[in-house]
């Protein structure tokens, strides 16, 4: 059986910049992103502010998710979907 997924929307007030990650664990990933462990672009930005996370069932339903999110690369589209309760991929 899957475990739950996650999708998380990061915003850094100091760079204006979003992010979008999946993790089992979204708490566990805003602290990483804030912690002084953090080695990748996104430590720029600290400190990071959580504005939405959305569930999946499986792994493959949310990677598909962050990557169609990220091949947006539009803050418009991401916007918008920071105001729903849901994201949901058609098929």
């Amino acid at each position: 059986m899957d475990t739950e997924y996650y999708v998380y929307i990061l915003y850094s007030y100091k760079i204006d910049k979003y992010y979008i990650g999946f993790t089992q664990n979204p708490e566990k990933r805003l602290e990483f992103h804030n912690s002084d462990l953090n080695k990748i672009w996104t430590r720029k930005g600290k400190p990071w502010k959580q504005v939405k996370v959305f569930s999946f069932k499986n792994r493959t339903q949310a990677r598909k998710a962050e990557i169609f999110i990220k091949k947006q690369r539009n803050r418009a589209f991401i916007e918008r979907i920071i105001q729903k309760d849901e994201f949901v991929l058609s098929e």
